[in-house]
């Protein structure tokens, strides 16, 4: 019998985490799933004791080209209507699959299902990693994953479920010069699919020094922004130009560069900082926020991330009816 669900995990020297990995998989309440487990050219052993551990599991190899191509290899060969990721140094709880299954039965408009998570790690966590883990989870519904798309991936990539139909009509993951998964959502985004949540923590987010966000110069800020800025370019500001920048610190003026690269004209900054008001950055000139007042309908671009900032900009922009999406989008 064919297997619902295909989780596909890519490794490579998934190490002491990768046997807790598979077991949470293979645990889960949900049976009727298949695992194919991609291995991408390691070198650990972790692998060699898997083998026939249960017949659901199936070891695949890749050619050590990559987590995108190692992805794809396993989807290729993925018998299910749905696809699930789970990455080898994370754990599933055991109701993950039938809950994301359930919400795809209760959202039939939904392409791909995230969850919420726990971030966890053997020192104690820091506290960017605790506002991260309330904004990653405060973003469940379709309009709230859209809406946060340009700040950061909402889709935690290894909580993803994807309609078959869905994965297939993106490709798979490509590999660009930024993070293969955000690329592969804003695509998705791009391409009109939807993305949502259920409430609960379904995936316990294992954080690490050996991670990829940690080890892969493809995953520092500029390549975030790099993302960020040809997506916008192609879709989200299509019709929306000249744009106005919010902030002309370091973020500012790097998503102007970014953009500039990209064909996008920019006909200034906002600012809140006495001292920026007033002077020119990048040539452009440095407004006060009060020129919001001005009742033109130039798009905001939002490129600032401070704790905090975020719902102070978003009272204020709603003081003027703007509305988020439309007139003004957050892009850090």
């Amino acid at each position: 019998m064919n297997p619902v669900v295909s989780v596909i995990m890519p490794v490579r020297n998934g190490g002491k985490y990768l046997a807790q990995a598979v077991a949470s998989i293979l645990g889960q309440s949900f049976q009727k799933l298949e695992l194919l487990l991609v291995d991408d050219r390691s070198s650990d052993g972790a692998i060699a004791g898997l083998a026939n551990c249960d017949p659901r599991l199936s070891l695949l190899s890749n050619e050590g080209t990559g987590v995108s191509a190692a992805f794809n290899t396993g989807l290729a060969q993925a018998r299910g209507d749905f696809i699930a990721r789970m990455d080898a140094d994370d754990i599933s709880l055991p109701k993950r699959i039938e809950r994301q299954l359930d919400y795809l039965e209760a959202h039939p408009a939904v392409d791909i299902c995230g969850a919420c998570v726990e971030i966890f790690s053997d020192k104690e966590l820091a506290g960017g990693n605790i506002r991260y883990q309330e904004w990653l989870n405060s973003c469940r519904s379709p309009g709230e994953l859209r809406r946060e798309l340009f700040v950061e991936s909402p889709v935690p990539n290894p909580t993803a479920m994807f309609r078959r139909e869905a994965i297939l009509s993106l490709g798979g993951y490509a590999d660009p010069g930024w993070p293969e998964d955000y690329d592969l959502y804003l695509r998705a985004d791009a391409q009109g699919l939807r993305m949502g949540k259920p409430d609960e923590v379904l995936l316990r987010w294992r954080d690490h020094e050996a991670r990829l966000t940690r080890s892969d110069e493809r995953y520092n800020l500029k390549r975030f922004q790099a993302a960020k800025a040809h997506y916008l370019a192609a879709h989200r500001l299509c019709g929306k130009e000249p744009v106005i920048i919010w902030g002309a610190g370091p973020s500012g003026r790097l998503m102007h560069d970014l953009l500039v690269e990209e064909g996008v004209s920019v006909l200034g900054f906002l600012e809140v900082h006495p001292r920026r008001i007033g002077g020119t950055k990048r040539g452009l000139p440095v407004w006060a926020i009060d020129h919001i007042a001005r009742g033109d309908e130039t798009f905001v671009l939002v490129a600032v991330g401070a704790a905090g900032a975020r719902a102070e900009i978003r009272e204020f922009m709603q003081g003027y009816g703007k509305v988020e999406g439309e007139q003004y989008l957050f892009v850090a």
